[in-house]
């Protein structure tokens, strides 16, 4: 589905393969008009293709929101006693079966997840400490892990004695083998020397370069290789890819659901397989709930704004109204983003950064070679211009050639596809590099 009205808005080519003909609609499905007015709070006059970093939220389910804000307002006391703990187990119902976990006890809700890596990462730390874990003891993860987890495992896992191991991933990406070679040799060189490793941190889709990263098969391997703990950070994963905790089989899994799942600012999950003591895990903001298991003391950290987590419900409400529902959505913004990928490829003379099985609803662009992106701050600096200069928002990743490479393609755009976004977006960020390319522009320019 479009964000606006197919025949007065998209060109005969691209067609989008997202765009269900009116026939196959369910009676209860939601119109381009309904989209219109569910995002009409978004600014017109950007081309936002990045819901990849902060996500988006229908006016329906701010609504909701707000009246539960104001119903917290009005009488805390009530609220509090009556209706908090029940809206979240609300909450935390649908996403167990959305996930399929075996027990809404495996399943807590959290901010966001950051929050979530720092519940699990404090957890090995305690082993370190307590000494069920030795000091030199390994941690595997990847080595385009988000920057906030690897600042988390520099905080708890090496502080506390463990040996991190980043696994190197190539990109562009060729396919799964390479991933699953990398992930191989890190694990037996965690190995080396007598020690054991003790965690592996994977990524469901990598954020920047964005990958689709075999988990299931990883997490496998890591069953073989005898790692004693397995956490899936999933950040992109509901909404954006199949999230079945039974077919994964991690330790903990936990993804936001204010990116790709249409809830507000900020709501993660974590999932807490039932095989691991949850009196062992415990909230990094301790409260009077402390001891009580992690769903209970996930769900008071204090006086704070809980309306994200009570309003899951309405979000359902909102995806039910889609043909297939989440899995509908999902497939609907692969395809697209997929199409909009390969016409800015074409467009341009590059390509895209990984195989469309390893894309999900975002993709890696490869930007002409001659805006002589050479340096991450190149990278920023460009994504800024775009947004100042042509109203394109839209993340730059530069990758530094590797020796003896000609003319290489060193700068990726991550575009993103979701229900509000339209063809002319993509066709506004085709256009804005074409003009700087047409003008003979390069980085340099940007460069104080």
């Amino acid at each position: 589905m479009n964000g606006t009205d197919p025949k007065s808005h998209l060109p005969k080519k691209p067609r989008l393969h997202s765009h269900a003909p009116p026939h196959s609609q369910p009676s209860n499905s939601i119109a381009p008009s309904d989209i219109l007015s569910e995002f009409s709070h978004h600014d017109p006059s950007v081309a936002r293709i990045n819901n990849g970093s902060f996500g988006c939220c229908p006016s329906s389910v701010l609504s909701a929101q707000q009246h539960l804000q104001l119903q917290w307002l009005r009488q805390p006391d009530h609220f509090y006693y009556n209706q908090l703990q029940p809206g979240i187990l609300r909450s935390r119902n649908i996403i167990k079966d959305i996930i399929n976990a075996d027990h809404v006890d495996e399943v807590s809700i959290v901010d966001n997840a950051t929050t979530a890596a720092a519940i699990v990462l404090q957890h090995i730390a305690w082993a370190f400490a307590e000494g069920r874990f030795l000091p030199g003891d390994a941690a595997v993860m990847l080595h385009y892990a988000y920057g906030s987890v690897k600042k988390s495992v520099e905080a708890y896992v090496t502080r506390a004695g463990g040996y991190v191991i980043e696994v190197p991933l190539p990109f562009p990406v060729n396919s799964v083998d390479e991933i699953v070679q990398e992930f191989r040799k890190a694990l037996e060189l965690g190995k080396q020397n007598g020690r054991r490793v003790r965690l592996a941190v994977i990524d469901h889709v990598t954020s920047m370069p964005t990958v689709v990263i075999p988990v299931k098969e990883l997490v496998k391997i890591c069953r073989e290789e005898g790692v004693d703990q397995v956490f899936v950070d999933a950040a992109h994963g509901i909404g954006c890819v199949d999230v079945d905790m039974k077919q994964i089989g991690a330790d903990f899994y936990t993804s936001n659901l204010h990116k790709w799942f249409f809830c507000p600012p900020s709501v993660a999950f974590l999932y807490c397989r039932s095989s691991v003591k949850s009196s062992e895990l415990h909230h990094p903001v301790v409260s009077h709930e402390y001891g009580n298991g992690l769903a209970i003391e996930s769900a008071w950290i204090g006086t704070r704004d809980y309306s994200a987590q009570l309003v899951v419900p309405k979000v359902l409400e909102f995806i039910n109204r889609f043909e297939g529902g989440i899995d509908g959505i999902k497939k609907r913004n692969h395809e697209a983003v997929v199409e909009m990928g390969e016409m800015l490829v074409k467009a341009w003379g590059t390509h895209l950064g990984c195989p469309l099985e390893m894309c999900s609803s975002m993709v890696m662009v490869g930007l002409p070679a001659c805006l002589g992106i050479s340096s991450d701050e190149d990278a920023l600096k460009l994504r800024t211009y775009l947004r100042d200069k042509f109203h394109v928002e839209v993340p730059i990743y530069y990758r530094e050639p590797k020796d003896g490479e000609v003319g290489p393609v060193t700068g990726y755009a991550r575009i993103s596809y979701q229900l509000y976004n339209k063809v002319d977006d993509y066709y506004k960020f085709r256009d804005a590099i074409n003009e700087l390319v047409d003008n003979a522009f390069t980085c340099s320019s940007l460069r104080n």
